[in-house]
């Protein structure tokens, strides 16, 4: 009788253990569960934060692309304009140059008369 009834007490106590170890189990499920959900919550969150911010970096990049576009060409007609000027400096110097070479072949042409 002693064997049965200490079998009986720890059978009932094996089903006891198993009861508390199963609820401290679904407990703690529950727990890591919670944990998970936010973990992914905050991962959402950080994900649409960062796209929100590449989103905002690319917007400023393409305004300073407009810019620098824009400087540039302002800085090439510029530089087409100095040219245009520059050029006709050269032609009125060649110009000038023609004039002297001219002169300088009238003066010569004087002289080899004046020599004759």
């Amino acid at each position: 009788m002693r064997d049965f009834l200490t079998g009986v007490v720890k059978k009932v106590t094996l089903e006891v253990i198993y009861e508390v170890v199963d609820e401290r189990t679904e407990k703690i499920l529950g727990v890591v569960n919670e944990i998970r959900k936010k973990q992914e919550d905050d991962f959402r969150y950080l994900n649409q934060k960062i796209d929100t911010q590449i989103g905002a970096v690319r917007q400023e990049l393409s305004q300073l692309n407009q810019k620098i576009d824009a400087q540039g060409a302002q800085l090439n007609q510029k530089i087409d304009a100095q040219g245009a000027q520059l050029n006709q400096r050269m032609d009125q110097l060649n110009q000038r140059m023609d004039q002297l070479g001219q002169r300088m072949d009238t003066v010569v042409q004087l002289l080899v008369d004046i020599k004759k």
